[in-house]
């Protein structure tokens, strides 16, 4: 758990598409967020297939947790080579939302270009941080314990 949390309450998200995410407490939705940089290449499709891989393993409970990718740059896409989970939502560019991520920069020698992964609670409070390189083991097993918490 990360002491103190980080808050994200105040920002307003734009999708890549042009709307807005809105943290919406009452739904009960956690989300997943990774904050690729502009030139991710295959660290990134790892990672997609990871996220995947755990979003797909909350069956019944997967519409629960949106997969948030939040791009440096405009030209930034999930990978083409990794099934998108049903909850994607791609953001644009938001130096105030990556500001909020604690240590998103922060590297981890023998891990150079791994990211490290977000969970944010419904109200949008950043409240755990996985380091690069991170097993997606431990994401899943978390996240899975939040969604019994309904």
């Amino acid at each position: 758990l990360l002491k103190p949390p980080g808050d994200l309450r105040e920002i307003s998200p734009r999708l890549l598409d042009g709307g807005e995410y809105v943290w919406k407490s009452g739904e009960r939705t956690w989300r997943i967020v990774v904050a690729p940089p502009a030139d991710c290449g295959a660290k990134c499709s790892k990672l997609a297939h990871d996220i995947d891989t755990v979003w797909q393993l909350f069956g019944k409970d997967a519409d629960d947790v949106h997969v948030l990718w939040s791009c440096a740059t405009v030209d930034c896409k999930w990978p083409a080579s990794t099934p998108a989970p049903a909850t994607l939502k791609l953001l644009q560019p938001d130096s105030r939302l990556r500001a909020g991520l604690p240590r998103l920069d922060e590297r981890v020698p023998g891990k150079d270009g791994d990211l490290p992964v977000y969970v944010v609670d419904p109200y949008g409070f950043v409240i755990l941080r996985y380091p690069p390189g991170f097993d997606p083991a431990g994401l899943r097993a978390d996240v899975a314990k939040l969604l019994k918490l309904k």
